[in-house]
């Protein structure tokens, strides 16, 4: 087994310094970009293995000579170490309800742990995802790891607002969204307000950015697309990340 890393880059390139693949005589798992630069990294790791080799650099330009057009340049380390855990943010999602049941299957193909918290078993049965049932879930707000986000469905107005307070006090959170109106926004920022917290980090409504149609699966399409923007863009800026 060879690991290809890509550990620099410079210009425009396919993929970012830190991406990785595994090549075996047989397969390829991950991916540094495609195209030809993949193809010429799975040949070099497979010579690699023919020969005996335990390591190779890569220094490959991105233009016309190898047909690709990105203009870049990509460094490449191969090496017969293992691969590198993949840490994914863990997103909790309040409320197992036709939206949340919607997002908890649009992340499940995404890098992230997505988790569905609900205190009705019912609902709960109906999710193809990680769930959990608890009686408390603002408990779980209080738990999460730093870098966590949340996204607060619940069919409660008051336990949304209970959940978004939980989530306001802590500073760690990359994302806090709420489903809701510009009213239901406003009547939390006066909530909020009254207990010392600024509500200008939360995300309300979500998911509105790109269009006005109420189906369920339509809102957690997009707000799977704002959730993921914001964790992909999150290590360039302090959280939470709309702040």
């Amino acid at each position: 087994m060879i690991r290809v890393r890509v550990i620099s880059t410079r210009g425009s390139t396919p993929r970012e310094a830190g991406a990785e693949m595994v090549v075996t005589q047989n397969e390829a798992q991950g991916t540094i970009g495609g195209g030809q630069l993949e193809y010429m990294a799975i040949d070099r790791a497979r010579q690699m293995l023919a020969r005996g080799e335990a390591e190779a650099r890569m220094d490959i330009p991105l233009g016309p000579e190898i047909g690709q057009c990105c203009g870049g340049r990509v460094v490449l380390l191969l090496d017969r170490g293992a691969p590198t855990p993949q840490e994914h943010p863990d997103v909790l999602i309040f409320g197992a309800g036709h939206v949340g049941r919607a997002l908890s299957q649009a992340l499940k193909p995404l890098p992230v742990n997505a988790l569905l918290i609900d205190s009705r078993p019912e609902e709960l049965a109906r999710a193809a995802g990680p769930t959990l049932l608890t009686p408390l879930p603002e408990a779980q707000i209080r738990a999460a790891a730093p870098g966590s986000s949340v996204v607060i469905l619940t069919h409660d107005h008051a336990l949304d607002f209970l959940l978004a307070a939980e989530a306001l006090a802590r500073t760690d959170l990359t994302y806090v969204g709420m489903i809701g109106s510009a009213t239901k926004r406003a009547q939390f920022a006066r909530f909020a307000r009254d207990r010392g917290l600024d509500p200008a980090p939360l995300t309300c409504p979500i998911g509105a950015g790109f269009s006005r149609d109420k189906r369920p699966q339509v809102i957690a399409a997009f707000t799977a697309a704002e959730l993921m923007a914001c964790l992909t863009t999150s290590s360039l800026k302090q959280y939470p990340c709309n702040s």
